[in-house]
């Protein structure tokens, strides 16, 4: 073990310590240290200024790199603001675009709903033509029981339905054949000629001669040579005129019945309204009321008016021709027909509706 200070052993009082060396001067070595010393501490100098003036220019660089990045900051913020700024103005482009859009679709739909309200389909219009005409037809049979005009009627409708050649409208074909046929197996009564026949009768009853005013031609008088002097002519054509005076004709009917000018007015007149009468019997479909009226103005014919003449005999044949006319008991209506034809209207309707309802 060490031994500690305080014990250790101190000389003697008696002992003298050795007397100090004097100290010598620094030697080679010791200057040697001290230019070491000297470099170390150049170098560290110059060490300290290279230093330095490296972190000046690495503080120049950074503080140029720092404007440069401040520079480019800036020109970011106003490229930022201008493209906000454009970007807002695009924005609001973009809103007025989409504004303009939804109007446009709104007048499309709304232009779209005028187009199928003013101008509907090729085949509703043809059930709406179709309608029409059967309409027509039935009024044809109900006033006038014009059959022929009734059957180029449903002829024409059932034309236009094969034309379009639509599956739809099979039932509504079938029903204007089944109509169709029921017409066709009525017999034919041309109630329009029949009508002018006896409008044309009624015009010529005050053209007609009566009875009494019938005269036989009187025979014709010898031929005079044409050498015949002047005196004998004139006393041939007094003679003449003298026979003229009185005549006396043979008849093989029995004598008419005389009629007073006042009378002969009113024989006109109810023949007028007998003709009339069976005119209006024709349209009303009325077959014993239209054969009493026109045999009863037969009657009148024969028993008062000249027969011979012209006129009178266009209007007797007429009558004759008339009499022998058989009437239909009933016209059949084009129910069916009609009735169809509305179905398929309806629901073409409310198809065109259903979208529009969807809008």
């Amino acid at each position: 073990m060490d031994t500690p200070p305080d014990r250790l052993e101190r000389p003697d009082a008696g002992t003298r310590a050795p007397a100090a060396t004097p100290a010598r001067p620094p030697g080679p070595r010791g200057f040697a240290v001290w230019i070491a010393l000297a470099l170390v501490a150049v170098a560290g100098l110059l060490a300290w200024i290279d230093a330095s003036r490296d972190l000046a220019e690495m503080r120049a660089d950074v503080a140029g790199r720092l404007t440069v990045a401040d520079q480019a900051t800036a020109q970011f913020k106003a490229r930022d603001a201008a493209i906000s700024g454009e970007l807002r103005e695009m924005q609001a482009k973009l809103a007025l675009l989409e504004t303009r859009l939804a109007e446009s679709q709104s007048q499309q739909s709304a232009l779209e709903t005028l187009y199928h309200d003013l101008a509907p389909s090729r085949d509703q219009l043809a059930i709406v033509e179709v309608e029409q005409v059967l309409a027509l037809a039935s009024q044809q049979l109900a006033i006038a029981a014009n059959v022929p005009a009734a059957i180029a009627a449903l002829q024409l409708a059932d034309a236009k339905l094969a034309r379009l050649d639509r599956p739809k409208f099979g039932p509504l074909r079938r029903a204007i054949a089944s109509d169709m046929e029921k017409l066709k197996a009525m017999p034919y009564v041309d109630t329009a000629g029949l009508a002018g026949k006896l409008d044309a009768a009624i015009a010529s009853i005050d053209a007609m001669p009566l009875a009494r005013e019938e005269r036989v031609p009187a025979p014709a008088a010898p031929a005079l040579p044409a050498d015949a002097p002047a005196w004998s002519r004139f006393l041939r054509d007094m003679w003449t005129d003298l026979k003229g005076l009185v005549r006396i004709e043979v008849s093989d009917r029995a004598a008419p019945p005389l009629v007073t000018p006042p009378q002969q007015y009113y024989l006109r007149e109810n023949l007028r309204l007998r003709l009339l009468s069976a005119r209006l019997s024709l349209i009303a479909r009325n077959e014993p009321a239209f054969r009493a009226d026109v045999k009863a103005a037969d009657a009148w014919l024969r028993q008062y008016f000249d027969a011979r003449a012209k006129p009178v005999a266009a209007v007797l044949a007429s009558l004759s021709a008339m009499t022998s006319v058989t009437m239909p008991a009933e016209v059949p209506e084009l129910t069916r027909s009609l009735d169809a034809a509305r179905s398929l209207r309806v629901a073409q309707d409310a198809q065109a509706d259903a979208p529009r309802g969807r809008r």
